[in-house]
């Protein structure tokens, strides 16, 4: 448990577009009782503060999303559909809200212990696949919401891994936000079997929302480029 280097909190200390090609391919570790389990993340998404109608800190600071508002660098856990958490890399300067989802992952270490945790995964592709599932298999909780992912005496700690070349990442519109929905800021690793398939958002009136001409997830032919 801990002693492995850990990534540098200047690299998060950026706009969350920067931040999530730079969370591409790095690993999350997660210790606990039982062990520990790596997942190496396939992918992600981003959300800004004031000018993001879709993030928790679009109307400023609360209780609840405190954690949002930095250092860069830490665990923010929020509970969702009050059964589920997902979690996020904490990022931008101090003071200034901003994170990046961790929506998909690779388990890379402590396979044993991961299926345990997510026994109705039918394949290895689907133990971390989504960011209810990755907390699962992570053993994320709302007690590690403000974990210092820097620290290496941390229980869970962000390792930096090889970078993801451009052509080898693609982008989309976000996943199950009510507004900003066509923000294409969701990132992943193109053509990892991990990555969860997109579904398009349902307004409260019924009517789907299906971006046009747009890559909407790993199994789909074309692929798109970052356009900020």
């Amino acid at each position: 448990m801990g002693g492995v280097a850990t990534i540098a909190r200047e690299a998060l200390a950026v706009d969350v577009l920067a931040a999530a090609h730079t969370l591409l391919g790095a690993t999350v570790v997660a210790d606990s009782p039982q062990g520990s389990v790596a997942v190496r993340l396939v992918e992600v998404e981003a959300y800004r503060g004031a000018d993001d109608p879709a993030s928790h800190s679009y109307r400023g600071r609360t209780a609840r999303n405190a954690v949002m508002f930095g250092p860069p660098g830490h665990l923010y856990v929020y509970f969702v559909y009050g059964m589920h958490y997902c979690a996020n890399v904490v990022c931008l300067t101090d003071g200034v809200p901003g994170a990046v989802l961790l929506r998909a992952g690779e388990v890379v270490e402590g396979h044993d212990l991961a299926r345990s945790r997510r026994p109705g995964a039918r394949r290895a592709a689907e133990l971390a696949r989504g960011p209810a599932r990755l907390t699962e298999v992570l053993g994320i909780r709302g007690e590690h919401n403000g974990t210092d992912l820097i620290d290496p005496s941390s229980p869970v700690r962000l390792r930096p891994g090889p970078a993801v070349p451009p052509e080898e990442i693609s982008t989309g519109p976000r996943v199950g936000v009510a507004a900003a929905h066509e923000t294409p800021w969701r990132f992943w690793v193109t053509g990892s079997p991990a990555v969860s398939p997109y579904r398009p958002h349902v307004r409260r009136d019924g009517a789907v929302h299906r971006p046009a001409n747009r890559s909407n997830g790993p199994e789909t032919q074309g692929k798109m480029t970052n356009r900020e």
